[in-house]
């Protein structure tokens, strides 16, 4: 199994949003600084910056782990307009549209500290799981 770690500003706030909104199962949960949460065969951790969690302290240099960025993952839907009103509706926010690429239909959805969920319908067989 391999796994995905995100730094967060707020791992209660963090673990509430992808539990709730994006029905992830709770796995484990450090009271403020650390979460392991699951999606099937994905394994999200969840850090905040210079916690006691080792994946989450400052570089050597100094420089602080922050959240947001472009690299993300993306959970599979069926129905990407249903999935984003649904979303939309609970005060999520979106970085963009839904918009049609090679694959499949996809939009940039953010996590509450910034960090970017792909939402994802494929079009083609071969983008489908």
């Amino acid at each position: 199994m391999a796994h995905i770690r995100y730094i967060v500003n707020d791992v209660e706030e963090a673990v509430g949003f992808y539990t709730s909104q994006l029905g992830f199962n709770l796995k484990m949960h450090t009271e403020g600084s650390f979460a392991m949460l699951s999606l099937g065969d994905v394994r999200l951790v969840l850090s905040v910056p210079d916690s006691a969690s080792a994946g989450a302290r400052s570089m050597p240099d100094g420089t602080r782990q922050s959240p947001g960025g472009w690299n993300r993952f993306a959970i599979e839907v069926t129905d990407i307009g249903k999935a984003v009103e649904k979303l939309r509706n609970e005060g999520a926010h979106f970085r963009n549209n839904i918009i049609t690429g090679i694959g499949g239909k996809q939009v940039i959805l953010e996590d509450p500290s910034g960090n970017p969920i792909e939402l994802f319908e494929p079009v083609l067989v071969e983008a489908q799981k």
